[in-house]
């Protein structure tokens, strides 16, 4: 309602000579519309809410009490304060009527102070009811945009803390992009299986799509000899190549111990970077985890890392092409793979091509 501008006032009554004395006492202050029926005040209410009704209880065809109800009833009109204006004066009457959800209840003869008050607190009540909504809504506006700016934050946290660990190796360029896409699109897939879907909800393949970053962030420990060494590792540098997982997985658990409770990304997190080179047979490292004692996340992981690597270029080895990165990931169901995680990977092969080339390195890098 713009300044200025006169609140409106319903009447209701089947006696003209009630509506005449109602616009006696309220045109000053208010606009006063009048129904004779309650039907007609429902049609006219159905057109423009007004901001309050005096509603009479004895009517033909439909009581006030009747329409009260119809009007408690519906979400639009629910909210209109309904002060009952009638010469029923027994107990009974008014408790019945503010059970229906009337705001007030006046009896006839009407006292013009007394119904101008009423009415003007009414009108108070309402709006610092409006007001108090909407104070909650920009509230929650507020909270809500601060936990997305808050979970923005983490997202950039997690991919740069990933970038760090990656930036020490030259040969990796976009590969966390593509890795935590590659799990995310996996994990879908996965979900829809009977085995994992209770487990895979939307939140929890969220926070692995947001821990997986840091699945090599281990190899911030690892000396440079040996990990930009461009031949072939000895047996004594690859065993300390492979301490990245344990690196990897003590860092996050240093970092958890600064917050009062772990969220699943870190939780996950640590999984992955401690446990995405295990294999399915148990051939895998660092501990030689095998089957479903290796975590859901790091098997999803273990695909993802496993296939960009082989799509991408090495000093050691050329990129090899889509098809021949699924036909190794395919030898290696039951072996290195879960079986059922190779099974969704080739239902979604396609879109783990899609995200190789949208995230592909820039001509010119190692890929």
């Amino acid at each position: 309602m713009s300044k200025g501008q006169k609140q409106t006032i319903l009447a209701v009554d089947d006696t003209l000579a009630n509506i005449d004395v109602v616009k006696g006492v309220l045109s000053q202050d208010y606009l006063v519309q009048a129904a004779l029926s309650g039907k007609m005040a429902l049609k006219i209410i159905e057109k423009q809410k007004p901001d309050l009704i005096l509603l009479d209880i004895m009517m033909p065809d439909m009581d006030g009490y009747e329409v009260c109800q119809i009007l408690k009833s519906q979400q639009a009109t629910k909210d209109i304060p309904v002060i009952f204006l009638t010469a029923k004066i027994q107990e009974d009457d008014e408790t019945k009527g503010l059970s229906l959800g009337a705001v007030d209840y006046i009896t006839k003869p009407i006292s013009p102070p007394i119904l101008k008050e009423r009415i003007k607190n009414h009108l108070l009540l309402q709006a610092s009811k409006k007001m108090l909504e909407r104070q909650n809504e920009i509230l929650e506006e507020r909270v809500l945009e601060r936990t997305s700016q808050l979970s923005e934050l983490q997202d950039v946290a997690m991919v740069a803390m990933g970038a760090l660990a990656e930036s020490r190796d030259p040969e990796t360029g976009n590969h966390i992009r593509r890795t935590q896409r590659y799990v995310k699109v996996l994990a879908v897939e996965v979900a829809k299986h009977e085995k994992y879907k209770a487990f895979l909800t939307p939140d929890v393949i969220t926070s692995l799509y947001k821990s997986a970053p840091l699945h090599d962030i281990g190899k911030v420990g690892i000396e440079d000899s040996i990990l930009l060494k461009p031949g072939k590792l000895t047996d004594e540098e690859f065993e300390e190549m492979k301490r990245h997982t344990t690196y990897g997985r003590d860092a996050i658990a240093a970092a958890e111990t600064s917050i009062d409770s772990a969220d699943n990304f870190l939780i996950f997190a640590k999984e992955i970077a401690y446990s995405h080179q295990e294999k399915w047979d148990g051939s895998g490292y660092p501990e030689g985890l095998a089957g479903e004692n290796i975590p859901l996340s790091a098997r999803l992981m273990a695909v993802a890392d496993v296939y960009d690597a082989l799509i991408s270029k090495r000093v050691y080895k050329p990129a090899f092409s889509h098809e021949k990165a699924v036909s190794i990931i395919t030898e290696g169901k039951g072996s290195h793979f879960e079986p059922l995680l190779v099974e969704c990977f080739l239902t979604v092969a396609d879109e783990f091509t899609q995200v190789a080339k949208d995230f592909a390195d820039k001509e010119g890098e190692l890929q």
